[in-house]
């Protein structure tokens, strides 16, 4: 598992509660961040080193914990944060409502550490597809990008078929395409012109 998704966001206004959490956490080997209410706990979740998973209080000051999946939920652009709703509430209206604002996953208090951990182990594989799936979109965005610039006017010489790059530099075909897009080039000869060798060749 990777390191990013070893990051916990604690979000517990009860100092014996957070204490709690924060002991289990750190004996599983979670890195852990903590935060008093739900103010200080969206400004860590909107930060640029905000942990990848988080454990939200449903009752806290300033903020509770609904308001805060749904803060989490309006950023866009940013890397997915599993979240986990902690509260004493348990009717099912009540857990749809949590969802429904952006939780992941809920654990009932008085939570049971054997659960806990099961259901973050669960976030840090979300998370780990998540960022895989966030590389791979990224490396298909690279090469669409490669495939316009390839699809884009080219200057190239009619005699010597060296072509013009941007800085209006000339290079060989073979060393333009490899510079661009990392691919190499192998030689052949296409039935045309193989046709044309062969009649040449015949005329001999």
């Amino acid at each position: 598992m990777s390191v990013e998704a070893n990051r916990v966001l604690i979000a517990e206004d009860h100092y014996v509660s957070r204490h709690l959490l924060e002991r289990n956490l750190l004996n599983w080997g979670f890195k852990v961040v903590t935060a008093e209410d739900g103010e200080a706990a969206t400004a860590i979740l909107e930060s640029p080193e905000a942990p990848s998973l988080a454990i939200i209080d449903w009752m806290m000051p300033k903020m509770d914990g609904i308001e805060v999946c749904k803060r989490v939920r309006q950023q866009t652009g940013r890397s997915y944060v599993y979240l986990v709703l902690l509260t004493a509430k348990s009717q099912k209206e009540e857990i749809a409502a949590g969802l429904e604002a952006g939780a992941d996953d809920y654990v009932i208090k008085p939570f049971d550490p054997d659960e806990l951990r099961a259901r973050l182990k669960v976030g840090q594989r979300v998370v780990a597809l998540e960022r895989t799936l966030a590389t791979k979109i990224q490396d298909l965005q690279n090469a669409l990008d490669d495939v316009k610039k390839l699809k884009g006017l080219l200057p190239i010489c009619m005699y010597c078929k060296r072509v013009r790059d941007d800085r209006d530099y000339w290079h060989q075909i073979e060393e333009y395409l490899h510079s661009e897009t990392g691919a190499d080039v192998s030689h052949g000869i296409c039935p045309s012109c193989l046709a044309k060798m062969h009649a040449e060749l015949s005329q001999v």
